[in-house]
Parts: structure tokens; sequence; C-alpha cells
């Protein structure tokens, strides 16, 4: 059978995003029918019902699915776990391959739909304790695809560099950070909502998988970029100040 669909899932954040890549016929438009809810802690409850309902409304069945994409990371510790978990349980239970999508990827090409003029991308997301998940891309219209400048990395909001030629800067750090973030004060634009989404991801990951770049449904794991979950004192009041200076010092 020709590969002409494509299931992705991500729940690296508060919300549980599921979305269905579908070519309807060999010469015709891509289709993407998505779902993105607000779930908090439930996204594991309610991954497979919307799996079920992108397909419904596709006119498709998980048989038709050539591989399954997941968020791969980084993101919710926890909310990573479920969809690599999902992704493989499904992904073995179909006899097709994954495809690991970093979630910083899946945000640049959020935010070139937004702004098509969106070509070199820095990505930087709230990852709690005073960092930043941050990652640089730039549009190869050769390759018709991203260029990694610098993969997904953690760093305090200051120390994310700032790319050497115009760029967006996508995702909610700016809002949560503000000019602590440098890179906030020097972007052509901003899109804070520029955030993980199945729709981009399930993109990307029609993309790679064309491209070759699945991977077998064991090997399906999430990127975690943090090691360290938990906090000293100390580290907490640091991420207080830097958050609201004025508020530390009294």
């Amino acid at each position: 059978m020709t590969p002409h669909a494509l299931l992705a899932l991500d729940t690296s954040t508060e919300f549980c995003s599921v979305a269905v890549f579908h070519l309807p016929h060999a010469a015709g438009s891509p289709r993407v029918v998505s779902r993105h809810e607000h779930t908090g802690p439930a996204s594991s409850a309610r991954v497979l019902p919307a799996v079920r309902e992108v397909l419904e409304e596709a006119t498709l069945t998980l048989a038709d699915c050539a591989a399954v994409a997941f968020g791969a990371g980084p993101g919710s510790f926890t909310g990573l776990r479920t969809a690599a978990g999902v992704a493989q349980g499904l992904a073995f239970g179909l006899g097709v391959p994954v495809v690991p999508v970093g979630t910083l990827l899946a945000c640049a090409e959020r935010a070139r739909a937004s702004d098509p003029d969106a070509r070199r991308v820095l990505v930087a997301l709230d990852a709690r304790m005073g960092e930043v998940y941050w990652a640089d891309f730039a549009w190869d219209d050769t390759l018709a695809d991203w260029r990694v400048c610098h993969p997904a990395a953690l760093a305090v909001p200051a120390r994310v560099p700032v790319p050497d030629e115009p760029f967006t800067l996508a995702g909610n750090a700016s809002s949560v950070f503000g000019d602590a973030l440098c890179a906030a004060t020097q972007a052509r634009v901003i899109d804070p909502g520029a955030m993980p989404h199945a729709h981009a991801l399930a993109l990307v990951g029609w993309r790679a998988f064309m491209a070759g770049r699945a991977l077998p449904a064991h090997l399906a794991m999430p990127e975690y970029v943090r090691d360290k979950v938990a906090q000293t004192i100390d580290e907490r009041a640091a991420a207080r100040a830097l958050k609201d200076p004025a508020k530390e010092a009294r």
C-alpha cells in the first residue's frame, strides 16, 4: 500500500494535541485534521479518544496510517512519556515505524505557518525553574525543510544566544520572562502563540517520514533535555527573582 496518512501526537504541554496528515490521492493536496484541547494532567485519558475523532473526521482508520509521529520533547516529563508510550503502542499494533519530532521544531513550523517570512526562527519555551528550553532553526528552500542551527538546549533566559540575522522569536518564554530574555528585545517578530501543536508536528513528521527518518517502534523515546526536576531553596529563590526582581528585593 502506498503510504498516505500519518498520525501525530503531542502531550508535551498542558494540551492534548492529536492530528492526522492525509494525502487523499497521489496528486492531491494534503489535509490535516487535528484536535488541540487544554486537558491539564488528563491528557493520557484524552489522547486515544482524540485519535478516534480525527480519524473519523478524515474518514480514515488506523490501518491507513503509515507511521506515528510524536512530540519527543523537550516538555513536561509526564507528557513526553505519555506521547512516546502511546505512539509506541499504536505503532507496535499497526506494525509501522515511529517518527520522533522535536517539540521546539514544531514551534518553528507553527511560526512559519503564521508568517511565511519567518525563515530564521529562535524558539524559547518556559521550562520552569527560571530556565528556558531553546533551539535555533533556519528554513532551507533547497531542502524545503528546516536546518538545525542549534539543537534543543536548556539555559537561563539571559544566556540564550541571538541569531546573527533577522529572526522570529517563537514560544511563550518572551511572555514569561520579558526583557530578561535578551532575544525578546532583538527579534524581528515575536510569536508567543507558536507553541507545540500536533498540526505542525504532523507536517514535520510527514516530511521526516518521506525522507526516511522514521525509527522502529521500540526506539520511541522522549528527549528530556533537562535531567533535573527539583530545585534547592536557593535555586527557587533565584528563579522567582528572575521573574520578578522588584518583588524579591523587598
